[in-house]
C-alpha cells in the first residue's frame, strides 16, 4: 500500500467532460511521485476498467462520490491506496476510535 501525501483537483466541463470523465483527483506521495488518478463519471457515461500501469493506479468513480473522496482526503489520515484483484482500493486502512471526530 502507497501513502498519498497530496492531491490535486481537475473538474471539466461541457456536456462530454474530458476522455470520458467528469472530473479527476490525482493522488501523489510525500516525494511528489504520481500514484493514482482517482477519475468521476456522469450516468451514462462509459467507465473504464480500474488499471494499474507502471505503478500508477487509474480508479473509476462515479461523480455522485466526488465530494465523499474530497470529505476523506480533507479529514483522515493516514490514507493509502493499492490495486487488487482488478480494483483499486483507497482509504484509512487502520483502525481509527468512534466518535473521535474530524
Amino acid at each position: 500500500m502507497a501513502q498519498v501525501a497530496s492531491y490535486q483537483i481537475l473538474v471539466y466541463g461541457g456536456p462530454d467532460g474530458y476522455q470520458t470523465n467528469r472530473a479527476q483527483i490525482q493522488l501523489s506521495d510525500a516525494a511528489g511521485k504520481v500514484l493514482a488518478w482517482l477519475r468521476f463519471n456522469d450516468p451514462g457515461m462509459s467507465f473504464e476498467t480500474d488499471s494499474d500501469s507502471n505503478g500508477v493506479i487509474k480508479m473509476h468513480l462515479p461523480s455522485t462520490m466526488f465530494q465523499s473522496v474530497l470529505d476523506i482526503l480533507r479529514n483522515e489520515k493516514p490514507i493509502q491506496i493499492y490495486f487488487a484483484q482488478g480494483r483499486g482500493f483507497f482509504g484509512t486502512f487502520t483502525s481509527e476510535p468512534v466518535g473521535e471526530g474530524e
